[in-house]
């Protein structure tokens, strides 16, 4: 049987079927159903072990959550030593061999988050108890990160997480079976004021539209925090909710509100529908304050550029990574997803790729799919060849730590996939704060410990 065949057979669909089954009972775990052996949850017995990838198939995040799979699906193929191998070439660890993780071939099993925090905690507990998932990975959403991260942590099942920015995931909500190799919206308020003082100077009045849920309240608060400490004033902050797709009646009282500055705390199909309705009240031609009206967008994308079109040209944000670097790591792993699929990655493939390889690497290095191994074996852990430059997993809060990317529209794209051009790579000294960061602490300012790794058992 060969590589693809044996992926292809462990594939399940749970997301939508699990969500509605167990979405209003109790999240508990059965350790003899689930495989309790070896002294730690779902160890695999046979010639396989499976891989847990639970991203948005519906919903607002649905594209990212379509590109996250791509990835997943490519990552699998190296790992079982099939294609041109992408990043495990250029990745400075060389654990990886193309045999699989610990000579086991690799399998996955899927499951649709919906962009929702109870059927994306649903679908990952359908793949741990139901299909042996030994790692939970994946999601386009803060929200549904935090919930299956704690999930997991509870279950003793290792949690990658796919694309999640809010400041959350690895401050005030941290779990020790959990990691993120995304950056947060601390990083972007860091990378991005700096270049928006020099752009559009330090007198601006700021008007926020903010995603109404954790991601949203983050973003919101760094780039608030980091603009106003060179000058900005914020004029006011107005929560949208996460379901809202047209957003006239939130833009209408932009213009009264005397901001010559709308950012928008939004990603995906918000995103997308936000600043379309902004450029259709003419916010773009309008002159407030003496000055050119500014929208400003902290969390980019290349599948958000490509649906607002136009309407992002010279719009600033920042992104975790885009396909146009020209690293070795960058260039392999687009030279691989294009062969397959036909057009570049999106940031979202790239993180949930990494994560992949990254998991498969500690394993390896551990030399034991026993989550507490690969915590051991990830916290810490520096790495190099993957796109961002040099990187460190960071022991106290599982954080990566390296460059940040500020982009804008391009003015005269030349494709639908050349939308956003790098104007700064911003030092990952630049971007590096203390773990007990204010932003970082829970509602009361306390600090919260990561705790300890749960194997299962």
């Amino acid at each position: 049987m060969s590589n693809k065949d044996i992926t292809r057979r462990s594939v399940v669909k749970t997301g939508v079927a699990a969500a509605a089954a167990v979405g209003a009972t109790p999240f508990f775990f059965s350790r003899a159903s689930a495989g309790n052996h070896a002294g730690y949850l779902n160890a695999p017995q046979g010639d396989t072990v499976t891989l847990g990838f639970n991203v948005p198939q519906s919903g607002p995040y649905a594209d990212e959550g379509a590109d996250e799979l791509r990835a997943y699906e490519l990552a699998v193929e190296h790992l079982n030593g099939g294609g041109d191998g992408g990043m495990m070439n250029t990745f400075s660890s060389k654990a990886l061999k193309g045999n699989g993780i610990l000579g086991k071939k690799v399998a996955y099993v899927t499951g649709d988050t919906q962009t929702k925090s109870d059927a994306a905690r649903a679908s990952a507990r359908s793949m741990i108890e139901k299909d042996g998932a030994v790692m939970i990975t994946g999601g386009s959403s803060s929200g549904v990160a935090v919930a299956v991260q704690a999930l997991c942590q509870e279950a003793g099942i290792i949690f990658m997480a796919g694309l999640t920015h809010s400041n959350d995931t690895t401050g005030k909500d941290k779990k020790a079976n959990g990691f993120r190799h995304f950056f947060n919206s601390y990083m972007s308020g860091a990378a991005l004021a700096p270049v928006l003082a020099k752009a559009y100077g330090t007198d601006r009045k700021a008007y926020h539209l903010t995603a109404d849920y954790n991601w949203g309240y983050t973003t919101e608060q760094a780039v608030r925090e980091s603009t106003e400490a060179l000058g900005w004033e914020t004029v006011s902050a107005v929560k949208t909710p996460l379901t809202q797709t047209d957003f006239s009646s939130y833009i209408a009282p932009v213009l009264q509100s005397g901001a010559d500055t709308l950012v928008l705390n939004h990603y995906g199909g918000n995103m997308v529908n936000s600043l379309t309705n902004a450029v259709q009240f003419g916010l773009r031609d309008k002159q407030v304050n003496g000055k050119d009206f500014q929208i400003i967008v902290p969390l980019y994308s290349r599948l958000m550029a490509k649906g607002a079109g136009a309407n992002v040209k010279g719009i600033f944000g920042s992104t975790n990574w885009h396909w146009s670097l020209q690293d070795e790591g960058s260039k392999a792993f687009v030279k691989s997803f294009g062969t397959k699929y036909g057009f570049p990655p999106s940031q979202a493939a790239h993180t949930c790729y990494v994560q992949a390889l990254l998991y498969a690497d500690a394993c390896e290095r551990a030399g034991t799919f026993n989550p507490c191994g690969v915590v051991e074996a990830l916290e810490g852990f520096e790495f190099d060849g993957m796109g961002n430059g040099k990187t460190l997993y960071r022991k106290e809060d599982h954080q990566c730590f390296k460059d940040v990317l500020v982009v804008k529209g391009k003015e005269n794209p030349t494709s639908e996939f050349d939308l956003l051009e790098i104007v700064e790579v911003t030092p990952v000294e630049q971007v590096t704060y203390a773990p007990d960061h204010p932003q970082m602490r829970d509602a009361n300012g306390n600090v919260v410990n990561i705790g300890t790794c749960n194997p299962g058992a």
